[in-house]
């Protein structure tokens, strides 16, 4: 193992649900201390903290949770935290530890993002929502059209390919119904989907923007998951199998949803292999963040799988991209099966089936190198991960 290298050692994540009565700073540190059990460390080697985006109190359970009130919970001598928004987006966090312990600022780091919007919501008196005035930041510019939702914003990006590229709803139903298919092999997806989604099902749906129906759009939830990065100089004090970060990326085309052209996934995707002597003909399974279920196409577009206005030809049918598949896509059920947890359950997934640690829905083979991605639109970043 080289020492100066970033490698992931531990994984972590709390119950996932809709409507958890549990606090989220209670979530975080189940998540906490399953990574610590998973990884044989403990809080007194922890010396970083990192998350995504900090402290939020709108919109209500957001990100209700930050980098130092887990310090403070659990005593952590730290070195660096950081905990903010203006990264590319939300697996830029792990980015930023990593960049971290290579620099010798610390050894191990725990990275962490706590989502609470289905509870929040559900309980207004405690998490109350935002109060009206004038619009902030680029809201002012989408909220006059009635574009207030982040599916409003994606649609215009899918319209594209339906227009320009041909892309068919049947075909983009593949994203959804291999994500349900998938969360019934996960244990901590049983309270988010129920059943496998069957295509009629899909096609009769009400559409929420035009072509996105209800099943194209992920589902507030409450969770939190945890990842821990540690400097290749201090494996010896880990018991798991290490997971190398052996490239990462991360691109803002304008922070603006407002006309922007192309997915920041189409930036992000090619620095990610200038990073690293991989291609994607080494790559086992992808792990690809859908908050609606277009922007994996995006991702498969941008990371050179297929070529840009393919990929709802390259995922037709949905063999490709099935568990026994040629590509696995998303397997323990991404957001639209498992849950909105916000990016960060594409790199603890990631790392599950590098592991071998999947259980029913462990991929064929020895699986040694994955991708993962959060973000959408103008946001993007990506992981290349690899079992050495």
């Amino acid at each position: 193992m080289a020492s100066n290298e970033a490698y992931i050692t531990g994984v972590g994540q709390s119950e996932v649900g809709v409507r958890l009565t549990r606090h989220p700073l209670l979530l975080t540190l189940d998540a906490v201390k399953e990574a610590l059990d998973d990884s044989g460390l403990t809080l007194d080697q922890i010396d970083g903290v990192s998350t995504y985006p900090g402290k939020m109190s709108v919109p209500p359970g957001f990100s209700p949770v930050g980098s130092d009130e887990l310090i403070e919970a659990l005593g952590i001598k730290s070195k660096w935290h950081m905990g903010g928004g203006e990264l590319p987006a939300q697996l830029a966090a792990i980015g930023n530890a990593v960049m971290a312990v290579k620099q010798g600022v610390c050894r191990h780091v725990i990275c962490f993002r706590t989502v609470y919007e289905a509870a929040a919501q559900s309980r207004p008196d405690e998490y109350p929502p935002g109060k009206g005035g004038d619009l902030p930041g680029v809201m002012q510019y989408t909220m006059p059209f009635w574009a207030m939702s982040a599916s409003n914003w994606v649609a215009q990006y899918a319209n594209r390919h339906v227009y320009k590229y041909g892309m068919k709803r049947e075909q983009l139903a593949q994203i959804a119904l291999n994500a349900h298919r998938n969360a019934q092999l996960n244990p901590r997806a049983r309270n988010i989907s129920k059943k496998e989604l069957t295509m009629d099902e899909y096609m009769s749906a009400r559409m929420i923007t035009t072509p996105l129906c209800l099943w194209d759009c992920d589902r507030f939830s409450d969770c939190s998951t945890v990842i821990i990065v540690s400097a290749g100089d201090a494996l010896d004090e880990v018991k798991t199998t290490p997971v190398r970060v052996a490239a990462m990326a991360g691109s803002v085309d304008r922070y603006s949803w407002d006309q922007v052209e192309w997915t920041a996934a189409y930036d992000a995707g090619p620095d990610l292999w200038k990073q690293a002597d991989y291609t994607v003909d080494d790559v086992d399974t992808v792990q690809f963040y859908d908050g609606f279920a277009f922007l994996p196409l995006t991702w498969f577009e941008g990371l050179g799988f297929c070529e840009k206005g393919s990929a709802h030809e390259f995922i037709e049918g949905g063999t490709r991209i099935a568990i026994d598949g040629e590509l696995p896509l998303n397997t323990f059920g991404g957001q639209l099966g498992a849950g909105r947890l916000h990016g960060f359950g594409f790199a603890h997934e990631s790392v599950v089936q590098l592991r071998g640690e999947g259980g029913k829905r462990q991929i064929k083979g020895d699986p040694k190198v994955a991708v993962a991605t959060s973000g959408g639109g103008p946001m993007a970043a990506a992981l290349l991960l690899v079992r050495d």
